[in-house]
C-alpha cells in the first residue's frame, strides 16, 4: 500500500512503474510459452527418444515463477513491502548519521 502522504505525481510514478512491471511479466510469460512449445516440437522432431525440452521448461519456469511473485507482491521470504521498508530504514539511518 502506498503512503497516503505521497503527491499525485509520486502516486502516478509508482502506478506507472507497477504497470510496466506487470507488462514485463506478461511479456516474459508469453515468450516462455512460445519458446517452450517451439522446444517441444523441435525435440520431438529431431530426437524423440531423448527428451530434453523439459530442461529449459523447468529452468525458465522457475525464473517466470519468481518474476511473477515479485511483480504481484508475494514474497514469503522477505515479507510484504520489505524493500520499501528497508529503503526508508536506510534513509533514516543516513539522515541521523549526517547530523551526528
Amino acid at each position: 500500500m502506498m503512503d497516503p502522504n505521497y503527491t499525485d505525481q509520486e502516486r502516478y510514478y509508482y502506478a506507472k512503474k507497477k504497470v510496466n512491471d506487470i507488462r514485463g511479466f506478461y511479456g516474459n510469460l508469453i515468450a516462455y510459452i512460445v519458446f517452450n512449445i517451439f522446444f517441444l516440437i523441435l525435440n520431438l522432431l529431431t530426437s524423440p527418444k531423448q527428451l530434453w525440452f523439459y530442461l529449459p521448461l523447468l529452468g525458465w519456469g522457475v525464473g517466470v515463477f519468481f518474476h511473477g511473485m515479485k511483480v504481484f507482491g508475494y514474497s514469503p521470504f522477505l515479507g510484504k513491502n520489505w524493500e520499501e521498508r528497508k529503503i526508508k530504514e536506510l534513509m533514516e539511518k543516513e539522515k541521523t548519521n549526517k547530523y551526528e
